[in-house]
């Protein structure tokens, strides 16, 4: 009874008869990647008496730092992620409850591996690589692929003026100006390393826009008071803003028309009016931030009234009428001209004076042969227009007075007289009958 109470005393105290074995570290896997996950384990061989008394407990090492919260029942180690600081030489421990035996595995090296940075570009925020003058605007430089901490870098201009700087474990980092003004307008282009050499974006250009100004509307009329049936030409423009600048004209706060001026400038509109374009009219203008309004013009649309029309043909009338006045009054002075020079001819060339008739026996059987008649020609008046190839002309017949004659003829008292008369006739006035080089 004694023996058995001595043996048991002894296996619980005492050494074991075979020493522990060592332990043998293991990582899986064995080359790990940044970021990646990595398991240790304490590899032991207990003895096959008795386990339950020989049980151990483990530590994992890192060169001299302890890894975890303390002594583990478990021979593994579970690491979410690894990262190039986490490369070192790796140990593990092992204890025993009853008999404080501890042993010790062999360091090994785990050396934890990076990827380069690969394909790093330049965006920016808002996109399209262009800001407006007062805004705020974002230079993201990314990265495919990369491991571990990466520094970013940002440049301006191709010489590579230095702005910023940044180290963060994070494939996109991002540099920010506050507020961009019209000397950023630049190229720019980032950097990214993570230890094997920096990688380069490729180079972007910033352009910086000014926001329009607060457009002006003005209207174009051929009168001061436009009626229906008039054109107009509203025209809008903003003095300040970088194209491409949109135009909207509104009618009432209605839009009426849109244009759009890719090159700057201002737009025109024209209406044909109408009773109903009266109103109030006003423009905006916007280049891609805000859109400014212009100041409102009121367009007074009136219907021509039946007076004007009136006045208008009396006018034309005045007009015809004086036109046709001033050429009856030179064909008068022609005319007159024209009397004189005819008469000026009669006297100085017989050949061209009117014939007159010699005496002439009376055809009337009461008629004395002692009567004479005389027959005389005289142009008054020339007319113009379609009768411009006509003279009127005076015809003068007179019979000489002689003592009278009693003619016994049924008891009728029959004495001469003199008889004048005056006749009208239409002559057609020869053009070779004027002298022209008289004339002029």
């Amino acid at each position: 009874m004694l023996l058995r109470l001595l043996l048991l005393i002894c296996a619980l105290h005492c050494e074991p008869a075979e020493p522990l074995p060592r332990p043998v570290l293991r990582a899986s896997p064995s080359k790990p990647i940044e970021g990646n996950p990595m398991r240790l384990t304490c590899e032991m061989q207990l003895l096959p008496q008795k386990p339950h008394v020989w049980k151990p407990q483990f530590y994992f090492y890192r060169d001299e730092q302890m890894l975890g919260s303390g002594p583990r029942t478990s021979p593994e180690l579970w690491i979410p992620a690894v990262w190039s600081k986490d490369s070192g030489f790796y140990w593990c421990q092992a204890k025993t409850l009853t008999h404080g035996v501890t042993r010790t595995s062999l360091r090994s090296q785990i050396h934890v591996q990076r990827v380069p940075v690969s394909d790093v570009s330049l965006e920016t925020q808002p996109p399209g690589r262009w800001a407006m003058e007062g805004d705020k605007l974002v230079l993201i430089c990314s990265v495919a692929s990369g491991t571990g901490d990466i520094t970013f870098f940002w440049y301006r201009g191709a010489l590579g003026l230095k702005l910023a700087a940044k180290t963060q474990r994070s494939l996109v980092a991002e540099h920010e100006i506050a507020s961009v003004q019209q000397r950023d307008a630049e190229q720019y282009y980032c950097a990214a390393d993570n230890g094997h050499g920096p990688s380069l974006s490729g180079l972007i250009s910033i352009t910086v826009r000014s926001p329009v100004s607060n457009p002006v509307l003005t209207v174009k009329a051929s009168r001061a008071q436009p009626v229906v049936g008039d054109v107009v030409e509203l025209h809008c423009e903003a003095l300040r803003g970088s194209p491409p600048i949109l135009y909207q004209l509104y009618h009432e706060d209605v839009i009426l028309r849109n244009s759009s001026a890719p090159s700057g400038g201002g737009v025109s509109f024209n209406l044909s009016l109408t009773v109903e374009h009266s109103g109030n009219y006003s423009c905006d203008a916007d280049n891609g931030r805000h859109a400014q309004r212009s100041e409102v013009v009121t367009l007074d649309v009136t219907v021509p009234d039946g007076n004007g029309s009136d006045h208008l043909t009396s006018g034309i009338i005045e007009g015809l009428l004086g036109s046709f006045g001033l050429v009856i009054a030179m064909a008068l002075i022609f005319g007159c001209w024209l009397k004189r020079k005819i008469g000026r001819h009669s006297a100085a060339d017989p050949l061209r004076s009117p014939d007159i008739p010699v005496l002439q026996q009376s055809n009337y059987l009461n008629s004395p042969d002692s009567v004479q008649t005389q027959t005389f020609y005289e142009n008054v008046n020339v007319v113009s227009g379609d009768n411009r190839d006509k003279v009127y002309s005076l015809v003068y017949h007179t019979q000489q007075e002689r003592e009278p004659v009693v003619v016994e003829r049924t008891g009728t008292h029959v004495e001469n007289k003199v008889i004048p008369d005056i006749y009208s006739r239409l002559r057609k006035a020869h053009i070779t009958d004027v002298d022209y080089e008289d004339a002029m």
